[in-house]
């Protein structure tokens, strides 16, 4: 098993979701706690969307976002990093694609591969949720060296069940405008 080397950083892609209390405000509190991380920079957010929920369809409106960072931490390490924030912003557990808080997804990882029971890279169900690949399509960028822009492109062309996403807002993460400045 290769150790991973904190010297080294990659450019990792989550997805976030919310559709309890305050949708905007958790989404960026969860960009400002993973920002404030010593090994992870915020690097773009995407557009706000509100979605229609998945499975469980007894429950609110959804606000989905994507962010691109860039970490020293392994796969494991920072989907560690992501669930914690979950809990600290109120995640509870009850009901399988249930109403929550925050929901936070590690959805690629320099084009890395895991399989193992607790994460699972690239995301297994990204390419079929239009409410992961509209916001991720808004900051991937073209030609970007893992694949990922290819593998969003033609996911996109060939999904059915675009409606049910809608623009909520562009995202006004503070911090994130700021922080590319410097």
């Amino acid at each position: 098993m290769k150790l991973h080397s904190t010297s080294e950083s990659s450019e990792a892609y989550i997805a976030l979701g919310a559709n309890l209390g305050d949708r905007e405000r958790t989404l960026m509190d969860a960009i400002d706690r993973l920002h404030a991380h010593s090994q992870i920079t915020v690097l773009r957010c995407s557009s706000l969307y509100e979605t229609e929920p998945v499975g469980y369809a007894d429950q609110p409106l959804f606000l989905n976002m994507a962010l691109a960072m860039r970490t020293t931490l392994s796969p494991h390490e920072l989907l560690s990093v992501m669930q914690a924030i979950e809990q600290v912003l109120g995640r509870v557990r009850n009901i399988l694609n249930g109403p929550r808080t925050l929901d936070l997804d590690l959805l690629w990882m320099e084009g890395q591969v895991e399989s193992t029971p607790d994460l699972i890279l690239p995301h297994p169900r990204m390419e079929e949720r239009a409410f992961v690949l509209v916001p991720l399509n808004d900051i991937v960028r073209q030609g970007e060296t893992s694949g990922l822009d290819s593998v969003v492109t033609t996911a996109i062309e060939r999904l059915d069940g675009k409606e049910g996403i809608r623009l909520w807002t562009t995202c006004n993460w503070q911090i994130a405008s700021e922080h590319s400045e410097s």
